[in-house]
């Protein structure tokens, strides 16, 4: 490997905001990426990871974002660059790969077209040769029906193939330098490691430097040659991916490499960066012998919840002289869920996972089979009954931000569910309980007053939690709650949804795609298949004696580090 560098960045400070009032979120980084080299840049969100990368792209807002130090790019400043040339630049010499392949489409565009433009107006090809040459990339990054998904719009293609169409646009130009920002944050793990293995072997092919940033350490080790990890605007540590892993000499880093939730033993509580940093933590290790007389006391019980051949069946849509295609979401599934539980659920996007969630609660009524809620069916309950119940059975989103209102204030979100079903004496009363609420989250009364925005993705997922707790609910249905979070805010979440499970007596149903978070926090596991159940059982015999190759298959996509 060539060791000449490709990109230096040297003593880079990025600040935002007016003279009177600049905030400065990078302070004074150095790093280099070789040719034929693959970087890794990890740290929690706010970290600087992105701005870094927006630095190098020249994307930083120009009246609000000023940028001091240099990034020299094969010989060129690209700070003293004028718009133009790094117009020329960008796409071309320098691409990029952004988090949210959704939003970075045009969904209005095709997206063959949306390739093509890159290639006509960067190669100066004519339409037939931009087509030609987009169907060539599609094949390229393994796009199953390349012509299909030429004509096919953003929407019209799962979340996998739309990061492929992405990293088809990032790549079309032959780029010295591929910036990937959190490529594979919310994906499947088998859709990640199929990421993953593909930007290695495209950068193989085409000896193209690659830049990757992630929150995830594993992760990044499963791709990087050297790592740079961040913290608060700062480097911290960097070097070969085998020396941090196997001899970290920074706590942040090590706490990094702690908070994932291990595979081979169950822990009582995740190790996070405060405890670690602060030295206060000492894991205890739940044996098999406690969860086994925990388990007996749980499974004498009559269940809470008990799904019988539950289905739910969509409809497509057809033309005049066609039948109706029926798509089976919800196959056939039965299954009990008892109080004081944990249950995890488990598989790829599609699986029907959500879909079930949704039919559980009534939100998306099914199509066949019978659900009880204590000895009760479901459906057999009026509109007015279902309202009344609609405080026992709570959801958790997996957007928080979606599911809050942005125009009112944290404090009165909180209020409104209480109003609604007549929890506490009166207004002063429930905001009593909702300040209480808001400490028992880890959040303090300043944040009663602020608005959604406001807040980090893991404030505004404890404030989801708080708004669930003040139904005082018995089941609780966690959707993907925490696919979306930093590891080190992930393993604060999880920590808080089994303190409180302990303190309240929840019983959960915890959806997820990833499965070493499941299986810390689950005590039986089911994973589904294209809507119906491949494996079910204890979650710690699972996953060391998995008996389905699909089950096996999850588990091998679970990035373990070195």
């Amino acid at each position: 490997m060539r060791q000449h560098p490709l990109l230096t960045v040297q003593d880079l400070s990025v600040s935002f905001g007016s003279k009177k009032s600049k905030v400065t979120v990078v302070h004074g980084i150095s790093f280099d990426v070789s040719e034929n080299e693959i970087v890794g840049i990890v740290g929690e969100s706010g970290s600087g990871k992105s701005v870094t990368s927006m630095a190098v792209m020249g994307l930083l807002p120009k009246k609000t974002g000023q940028c001091t130090g240099e990034i020299i790019f094969d010989g060129k400043d690209l700070l003293k660059q004028e718009a133009k040339v790094l117009r020329t630049i960008r796409g071309k010499e320098i691409a990029m790969i952004f988090q949210e392949p959704m939003s970075a489409l045009n969904p209005s565009l095709t997206c063959g077209f949306q390739v093509s433009e890159i290639l006509r107006h960067h190669e100066r090809l004519n339409a037939s040769e931009a087509k030609k040459e987009t169907l060539s990339l599609f094949e390229k990054v393994k796009l199953p029906r390349p012509r299909d998904i030429f004509s096919s719009y953003p929407h019209q293609i799962s979340g996998g193939q739309m990061q492929r169409v992405m990293i088809a646009m990032a790549i079309a130009c032959k780029p010295k330098l591929l910036i990937a920002d959190e490529p594979t944050t919310a994906l499947d793990v088998t859709v990640q490691k199929e990421i993953l293995l593909l930007l290695k072997a495209l950068q193989k092919e085409t000896h193209m430097s690659l830049l990757f940033i992630s929150h995830d350490l594993s992760l990044v080790s499963e791709i990087a040659d050297k790592v740079i990890v961040m913290y608060q605007g700062e480097v911290v540590e960097q070097g070969a991916v085998e020396q941090i892993f196997k001899n970290p000499k920074n706590p942040y880093t090590k706490a990094l490499l702690a908070s994932r939730p291990t595979l081979d033993k169950r822990l009582a509580k995740l190790p996070t960066i405060a405890s670690l940093a602060n030295k206060t933590f000492f894991p205890s290790e739940i044996t098999p012998q406690q969860r086994a007389m925990r388990h007996k006391a749980l499974y004498t019980k009559p269940p809470l919840l008990e799904i019988r051949n539950l289905e739910k069946a969509y409809y497509s849509n057809a033309g005049f002289f066609q039948k109706k295609r029926i798509v089976k979401a919800v196959d056939g599934v039965s299954f009990k869920v008892f109080e004081g539980e944990t249950l995890g659920l488990v598989g790829e996007s599609g699986c029907g996972k959500s879909t079930l969630g949704k039919a559980i609660l009534q939100l998306d009524k099914a199509t066949a089979g019978s659900i009880l809620y204590r000895g009760k069916s479901l459906e057999a309950l009026s509109h007015s009954e279902i309202r009344k119940l609609r405080k026992e059975l709570q959801l958790i989103f997996q957007d928080p931000y979606s599911s809050l209102n942005p125009r009112i204030v944290i404090g009165e979100a909180l209020l409104e569910p209480m109003k609604v079903h007549r929890i506490g004496r009166d207004k002063r009363d429930r905001k009593r309980r909702a300040l209480n609420l808001l400490e028992r989250v880890g959040l303090d009364e300043s944040y009663y007053y602020r608005y959604p925005h406001e807040l980090s993705g893991g404030q505004r997922q404890r404030v989801g939690i708080a708004r669930t707790i003040a139904m005082e609910p018995k089941l609780v249905i966690c959707d993907e709650s925490v696919s979306a979070l930093d590891i080190s805010v992930q393993a604060q979440v999880l920590n808080l949804l089994n303190e409180l499970k302990d303190d309240f007596g929840f019983t959960y149903i915890f959806i997820s795609h990833d499965l070493a978070v499941v299986k810390y926090m689950a005590d039986q596991l089911i994973v589904m298949k294209e809507g119906a159940i491949v494996e079910m059982g204890d979650a710690d015999e699972i996953y060391a004696n998995p008996t389905q190759s699909y089950t096996k298959r999850l588990i091998d996509a679970i990035p373990k580090g070195i």
